[in-house]
């Protein structure tokens, strides 16, 4: 006689869409129009109130994926939607920042095109398998965090060399794994390849 199934060991695809780690994700996604709106609305104290949603949205980020983890909460929806949040609460605060003159376009645009290529990246190769995030990708998105937070945060002029710094080594390292992304990709395609190409025994 066949035991009964245990219903702590549902199949990834039987976790419910809306559970709390996604309803965490889908809050970042939904307060980046608020944290914009805060940035360019001109009394300090919305300075502080941007800062403050950037980084409770950007605390988000460490939660839902732990929930996710120790509960059995991962979801193909999850999957998706995740980065894109993360993506879209930095890269608004990036493009925002550079708007008022606090950020060279250039570094934006790096970080962004960074960012979204290696997203796109990811999908094109998907079919030769999937490049986890390594150790330097989970440094990158920490430091651009840390960065974005001190530009955010309204620091006296003679301080603004910190958040130069910060963000000098957030690009440095945003370019230096999507660099290390490319490699990992071709080397997945190149042994795809080879592979299909080996005659079977």
């Amino acid at each position: 006689m066949n035991a009964a199934p245990d219903p702590a060991a549902a199949p990834a695809n039987q976790v419910p869409v809306w559970n709390i780690a996604n309803i965490l994700t889908v809050s970042r996604l939904v307060v980046v129009p608020v944290f914009v709106a805060f940035m360019f609305l001109e009394h300090p104290a919305w300075r502080f109130a941007a800062f403050a949603v950037f980084v409770l949205a950007a605390i988000t980020d460490h939660i839902d994926g732990e929930l996710a983890r120790r509960r059995n909460l991962i979801t193909d929806f999850g999957k998706v939607a995740d980065p894109i949040a993360d993506k879209a609460l930095t890269g608004a605060a990036l493009v925002v920042l550079s708007m008022l003159g606090e950020l060279w376009w250039w570094v934006t645009i790096a970080i962004l095109v960074r960012e979204w290529g290696i997203t796109a990246l990811r999908f094109a190769v998907i079919k030769y398998g999937v490049i986890p995030a390594s150790r330097g990708g989970k440094l990158k998105t920490v430091l651009q965090i840390v960065a974005i937070s001190v530009y955010l945060f309204p620091l006296p002029d003679m301080l603004l060399i910190v958040a130069h710094v910060v963000m000098a080594a957030a690009l440095l390292v945003t370019v230096w794994t999507g660099v290390d992304y490319v490699v990992q990709a071709l080397r997945m395609r190149r042994a795809a390849l080879a592979g299909a190409r080996e005659p079977r025994v």
